[in-house]
């Protein structure tokens, strides 16, 4: 077996205690070390994995782990800078989505990469889903133009709306969340993104000023398909319908069915936003008479991997990429194209206008 690579989690809340664990448990990789300046979740991180070297300076993890690679899990208005300071370091990155918080932070990035003839893989996890890439896959076989709704709200209290505030000093929840879901509908088309529009609101008076909790935005492609995605996040959030995923086109229409995702979990429950469990396959050639030809099909899902599993998953990818020398021409282009989709959409919210890319 190849000697294994050399990894530092820069941030130890929710997705780099997940990433961490998942390179704490991959023999291909070596975890060298934890950053995070503060000491609690550090310290607890550090312990869960068996003692694992701890730092709560950047710099200082560089020069002291020296590792291969750098897992950044901070908040998004941060990931630019670290990613290169991981590049000038010489360290391949694995960072979560969003890739930055302007395009343009998003185009260094992507340049520092190239020019440093390193690996930048972003944390799009349902890429990593065998359940979504299949529902992507049969999206595809419905026809041009493509009709995509989706959605992710989220009734968060305690802890978790602590993050959520704390994510909200920097983004909106159509922006954090949104660049998931419209990577989504762009796999699904393939085609340029020509225009977005958006509305939010401010439900919660304890948030960032000048931010919005609320949000929906709907894209239009080249090739007349369009898409909706909207996000919530808050007390005050409702649980009725906050999971829908459904495509329609010329030939039909799919829709996931899940019901531990949309019936009885809760919005909260992290495990819940990436479940499918089964895909409904509806077929629209009538016959004669009026009747549909084909009965709906429902395509049942067994490969579910639970969102640690997803992590371990991204991260075999992300080894894979490194060892095998994966061209991520395609990978970074499409963060750097979401990302371009949902900083129109907030653009859009705060201007009232339409936004548009070409």
């Amino acid at each position: 077996m190849s000697t294994p690579l050399k990894v530092l989690v820069v941030g130890c809340g929710n997705m780099g205690s997940s990433h961490a664990k998942a390179y704490h448990a991959d023999p291909g990789f070596d975890l060298v070390g934890v950053v995070d300046h503060a000491p609690a979740p550090r310290h607890a991180l550090a312990a869960a994995l068996g003692g694992v070297a701890e730092f709560d300076d950047y710099e200082r993890g560089l020069a002291a782990a020296r590792p291969d690679g750098v897992a950044i899990c901070t908040y998004p208005d941060t990931h630019a800078g670290l990613t290169l300071r991981a590049f000038a370091a010489g360290c391949h990155v694995f960072v979560e989505k969003p890739v930055a918080t302007t395009v343009a932070e998003a185009e260094q990035v992507v340049a520092g990469a190239i020019r440093a003839g390193r690996k930048l893989v972003v944390g799009y996890i349902l890429r990593h889903h065998p359940s979504w890439l299949r529902f992507i896959e049969i999206a595809q076989t419905l026809g041009t133009p493509l009709v995509m709704r989706m959605n992710l709200n989220q009734q968060s209290a305690g802890a978790q709306w602590s993050t959520h505030k704390n994510l909200l000093r920097s983004m909106s929840p159509i922006v954090d969340c949104g660049v998931h879901y419209v990577d989504v509908m762009c796999l699904m088309t393939r085609s340029r993104p020509a225009r977005v529009s958006a509305i939010g609101a401010r439900l919660a008076g304890d948030i960032a000023e000048g931010m919005y909790n609320y949000g929906q935005l709907q894209v239009v492609f080249a090739d007349g398909s369009v898409g909706w995605y909207e996000a919530g996040w808050g007390p005050m959030m409702s649980e009725t319908a906050f999971f829908v995923k459904d495509v329609v086109g010329p030939t039909g229409c799919v829709s996931i069915v899940a019901k531990k995702a949309g019936g009885d979990a809760q919005s909260s429950d992290i495990d819940s936003h990436t479940k499918t469990e089964s895909l409904l396959l509806h077929h629209a050639a009538l016959r004669a008479d009026g009747t549909f030809e084909k009965a709906d099909e429902i395509i049942d899902l067994a490969d579910e991997p639970d969102h640690q599993e997803l992590c371990a998953r991204e991260q075999r990818y992300f080894r894979r990429a490194i060892t095998e020398n994966l061209d991520l021409s395609d990978h970074m282009r499409d963060a750097v194209n979401s990302l371009r989709i949902v900083l129109a959409a907030d653009e859009s919210v705060r201007t009232g206008r339409t936004v548009a890319l070409d």
